[in-house]
């Protein structure tokens, strides 16, 4: 079996969650193909992703996938004559294509909140734009492959719903990093909740200002903002700051290895979140043993199990009192007891086994 693995979203400056995805996977599916007789090579658009991948992997070089060729992928494909091809997104043309095809779609997010990523070019972001108006050019895009892939249950189970494909939805689970590897020799995780941690992007759904109206009734801890921010959206949340109650820390962007170090320092991970089409820092938090704070919706309870407490996610109240819970040694404890249980569940070498299972699923059309 003949294998293109497409890890041109692989980010070469920070990870964001299709990078990770990416990156993690391939080196799964590189460790695993032998075992299977799979013989894997990686499309990469930029030299500088090379060294994301595992050591000696075979790699072919492409355009990259926001460029006006991108329609036309698959007929640059078939000359190497692959017989299936995997992609973590399922923007790349198969058109005219001789071998199989899995497509992923993580979630359905972008149809309830329709501001595209701010890296895109322009004409990208217009058409990302036009594309989510409605589902029919995502059920032609889906329908064009002979499987699809998602994330988590909660996302097939929307797919569903909306009957957004007449493919087969499998399953490729998300999986955590493991931060622990990243601390110093001899750096433990020290328990409690007086450092409050939030990963992932200020965009509105992710609804940071709950975050930020619970540290009211939280003084003496500080909730820790870790990613990047434009001056405008720091100054939205900096005017919702109470200076009487818990500070409020803006790092702008760190690094894996200090984020596993803020994680370790008597933290809870927290979000507010209303939308998500997983939870990977929920996932990562879990697995290094700190207890998370969480929206009370669907794809959190199937990430973090019973490894978290739940709020709903506009009461900033209610945030504030599962905070002041994890206070308690025996709660906090049986709350990381039960996550690293629950989120053992998630590994990139069970997503691997997924991924290569699927192929024998594939029609050969050499």
């Amino acid at each position: 079996m003949r294998l293109l693995f497409d890890a041109r979203y692989i980010r070469t400056d920070f990870h964001d969650g299709i990078s990770r995805y990416s990156a993690e996977l391939a080196a799964a599916v590189a460790a695993a193909a032998p075992a299977r007789e799979v013989d894997v090579a990686f499309l990469i658009h930029d030299e500088a992703q090379r060294p994301f991948l595992p050591g000696g992997a075979r790699v072919v070089r492409i355009h990259a996938p926001t460029s006006v060729r991108e329609p036309f992928t698959a007929l640059l494909l078939n000359r190497y004559r692959p017989d299936a091809l995997f992609s973590p997104m399922q923007t790349i043309g198969v058109l005219g294509r001789r071998f199989g095809v899995i497509l992923t779609l993580h979630d359905t997010i972008y149809y309830r909140h329709r501001t595209p990523p701010r890296n895109l070019p322009w004409y990208v972001r217009v058409g990302w734009r036009l594309f989510h108006l409605s589902y029919v050019p995502q059920r032609l895009t889906l329908n064009a492959a002979d499987l699809v892939a998602t994330v988590s249950e909660t996302s097939a189970a929307e797919f569903a719903r909306v009957r957004l494909t007449k493919r087969r939805v499998i399953v490729v689970p998300n999986a955590p990093q493991r931060l622990g590897d990243l601390l110093p020799a001899g750096v433990r995780v020290e328990p409690g909740a007086e450092n409050l941690v939030y990963m992932g992007s200020f965009m509105g759904y992710k609804n940071v200002e709950t975050l930020i109206r619970a540290m009211a009734e939280l003084p003496g801890r500080t909730l820790h903002l870790l990613s990047r921010i434009s001056p405008g959206r720091r100054a939205e949340l900096e005017r919702l700051v109470d200076g009487r109650g818990g500070a409020v820390r803006f790092h702008n962007g760190v690094t894996d290895a200090e984020y596993a170090g803020l994680l370790a320092e008597r933290a809870a991970l927290v979000s507010a979140s209303l939308d998500e089409g997983y939870g990977l820092p929920v996932a990562e938090a879990l697995a290094l043993g700190v207890p998370a704070v969480v929206t009370d919706m669907p794809i959190f309870r199937e990430v973090a199990g019973d490894g978290a407490l739940y709020a709903p996610g506009t009461d900033a109240a209610a945030f504030a009192a599962a905070v002041r819970a994890i206070d308690d040694p025996e709660r906090r404890d049986a709350l990381t007891a039960a996550g690293s249980a629950h989120i053992a569940r998630f590994s990139w070498q069970r997503s691997a086994d997924v991924l290569l299972d699927a192929l024998d699923r594939l029609p050969r059309r050499r």
